[in-house]
């Protein structure tokens, strides 16, 4: 047992090196989770270019190999598609909307969110590719 001056114990207990490993843990944590949320893995078509489409509050539809669609990362149906899309294009009229589909699924359901997002008037839209390697 340490004594201080007066040999009598200490009263409080110095707590700065559990304080050190706190924030070393809590800073490998807030890497850790922002370097797992990637969205979802789609094999994308290759294009000549890939112009630059991302403008904050853009809408990413994302549709799978397997036909499944997605709202950002949330799946969803064309009709719930729909009605969201609506709801967001109530708020901002010039609503930015970017489809990111798989190279190996079926063109019917491209043509259908495209067909939707002309429903919606967004006019705002764009394709996501891959940039063809020569």
């Amino acid at each position: 047992m340490q004594l201080n001056e007066d040999n009598e114990p200490y009263a409080d207990i110095n707590i700065t090196p559990m304080l050190d490993l706190t924030w070393v843990l809590l800073l490998i944590f807030i890497i850790m989770t922002t370097a797992t949320v990637q969205g979802i893995t789609v094999n994308l078509p290759k294009a000549s270019t890939a112009p630059s489409l991302s403008k904050p509050k853009t809408k990413a539809v994302t549709i799978t190999q397997d036909g499944t669609i997605y709202l950002d990362a949330y799946p969803v149906s064309l009709p719930e598609l729909e009605s969201l899309l609506t709801q967001y294009k109530a708020v901002n009229p010039d609503l930015p909307v970017v489809i990111k589909a798989d190279a190996l699924i079926q063109y019917q359901r491209v043509v259908d969110v495209l067909d939707l997002m002309a429903k919606l008037e967004i006019s705002q839209l764009g394709l996501v590719t891959k940039k063809l390697v020569k």
